[in-house]
């Protein structure tokens, strides 16, 4: 069968439960938000908790090809943060800023949020900045997404992720 009816299915399907739920979230609102932002092929959401905030992360597969994370705000519908994904450490975009190893990043990460990496993404944010995005199975059993500078290895932004649907 193929993914992506498949993932199209979970998401109307999650986006009916989302609103029968009476739930405040803009699902659908954000939904046609993202998109806006960037045409293409929904292949992946989360929901993550961001400063006391929900924030869905729609992967957009863009219709020239490239791939991105779109933001937006569960409670307002908006857009908060737009970033090109890049297949991996050595694509020229990223390569160009990147001073610390992706092994160096995922050191750092861990030991705020002790776990297991299970996912990594290579971002390039709006400013152009490179970063590295874990996902990290913590030994809390929660998942958190953190985010660290490829350039100074700080970390920009932890979040802990509520649930996902779609392509890993």
């Amino acid at each position: 069968m193929n993914k992506m009816f498949i993932v199209s299915a979970v998401l109307m399907s999650s986006t009916t439960l989302v609103m029968a739920a009476d739930n405040p979230h803009k699902f659908e609102k954000c939904m046609a938000s993202v998109l806006e932002e960037r045409a293409g092929q929904i292949v992946k959401v989360e929901m993550k908790n961001e400063q006391g905030g929900h924030f869905y992360e729609f992967d957009i597969r863009g219709v020239d090809g490239s791939e991105w994370d779109i933001e937006c705000n569960a409670h307002r519908g908006l857009v908060s943060e737009v970033e090109r994904e890049v297949t991996d450490a050595n694509h020229p975009l990223f390569k160009a800023k990147a001073q610390v190893s992706e092994k160096d990043a995922a050191k750092i990460a861990l030991a705020i949020y002790p776990g297991k990496v299970v996912d990594v993404e290579y971002e390039i944010e709006p400013t152009g900045a490179a970063t590295y995005e874990f996902d990290i199975d913590t030994t809390l059993n929660q998942q958190m997404k953190v985010e660290v500078d490829a350039s100074s290895g700080e970390i920009i932004e932890a979040n802990r992720e509520i649930w996902q649907i779609g392509l890993e």
